[in-house]
């Protein structure tokens, strides 16, 4: 216990400087994983008045975190009346002991899914943000590269009724023969990613309502607002050149440059219908934090039957297992049993043979 007690002392005592952001959530992690462990052995060692007043708290623990048809869960609820009462036997602290120390791993394991899952959002930020910022600053030493200029007007009779549309500039009375391209500016595609930005942070915005407070030390919430201003510039940049390649039938051209920001901030906010589904993800992680019973339980698992558990005291229940984990005491007296009617003169009570 000392040494677990140590190791989180030297955890929370550690400075990692810059990977403070990146690793400071896994110390603390580690910290309240040691105090955990230290509990559990904790409990091992105390009285058995102690270690009954303590048997509510490990019910709780133990309903929040591990799956109905647990056997540690059902067998403690069943036994949860008799150590509350004192009548605590080796066996039932040796079960509390199994039971918290799982319920404590599998919270761990759960928090483990919610900091990889916020590792993977911030970490998926960067790349696609690195993304961006190549595509900008490749656009402004290469515009003709990438242009995303339109020619929506040509005067057929004659040779200065070309007009061309660039985000950044219209160009009207341009000769037929110079292509569009040429025109094109460096600030044409960073002009378009903050246009996607913008539409980006309406769908962030409109998002926000969805969005639920948590107890837990990531900020899983924060990581999945904040890829979708990355992605909505991409999307207005990869929507504006499937236009200009005439991809999307009946607009092949954009009319003013209006039209053309307008579309980009468009495309950004589209992004949204793919994002959308990272948030689901996100919040589905977090409602599977200490909400095992509600979220995540199979209820085709929850109707496991549980069977006799030799050398148990007290009475098996119903057969089938209990959803809440609590056991028989919260119904019939635990210890009672519906018994076969017996012949009053048959020696040892043996069961009345049927009509």
């Amino acid at each position: 216990m000392r040494g677990h007690l140590k190791k989180a002392g030297a955890a929370a005592d550690e400075d990692f400087g810059w990977r403070r952001a990146w690793s400071g959530s896994a110390a603390r992690e580690g910290v309240w994983s040691n105090i955990r462990s230290a509990e559990v052995m904790l409990l091992q060692l105390v009285s058995d008045e102690e270690a009954a007043g303590r048997a509510s708290d490990v019910m709780a623990l133990v309903k929040d975190h591990l799956e109905a048809d647990d056997p540690r869960r059902v067998r403690l609820g069943r036994r949860l009346r008799s150590i509350i009462s004192g009548e605590i036997s080796p066996s039932d602290r040796d079960l509390m002991v199994r039971a918290l120390d799982a319920a404590y791993n599998a919270l761990d394991d759960e928090l483990a899914r919610v900091r990889s899952l916020r590792n993977i959002l911030w970490t998926a930020t960067f790349l696609v943000l690195l993304g961006v910022a190549g595509l900008a600053v490749y656009g402004w030493f290469f515009p003709q590269s990438l242009s995303i200029c339109f020619t929506p007007k040509v005067d057929p009779g004659g040779a200065s009724g070309v007009t061309v549309v660039c985000p950044t500039a219209e160009h009207t009375d341009v000769s037929a023969g110079t292509p569009a391209s040429e025109l094109a500016e460096s600030r044409d595609i960073l002009t378009v990613e903050i246009a996607g930005l913008a539409g980006a942070a309406l769908t962030v915005i409109a998002s926000l309502r969805r969005i639920r407070g948590t107890d837990s030390p990531y900020m899983l919430p924060l990581a999945s607002a904040v890829l979708k201003f990355p992605t909505g510039a991409l999307s207005a940049f990869l929507g504006l050149l499937l236009i200009r390649g005439a991809f999307v039938p009946g607009l092949s051209d954009l009319d003013s440059r209006a039209q053309v920001l307008g579309w980009a901030a468009a495309f950004g906010a589209a992004q949204h219908l793919v994002t959308r589904l990272v948030d689901d993800r996100a919040q589905m992680t977090l409602a599977e934090v200490g909400r095992t019973t509600e979220a995540v339980v199979d209820p085709e698992r929850a109707a496991v039957k549980e069977s006799d558990v030799p050398g148990e005291t007290g009475a098996p229940g119903p057969p089938a297992a209990f959803q809440d984990g609590e056991g028989p005491h919260e119904g019939a007296q635990e210890g009672t049993r519906a018994r076969a009617p017996v012949d009053e003169g048959t020696e040892g009570a043996r069961p009345r043979a049927g009509p």
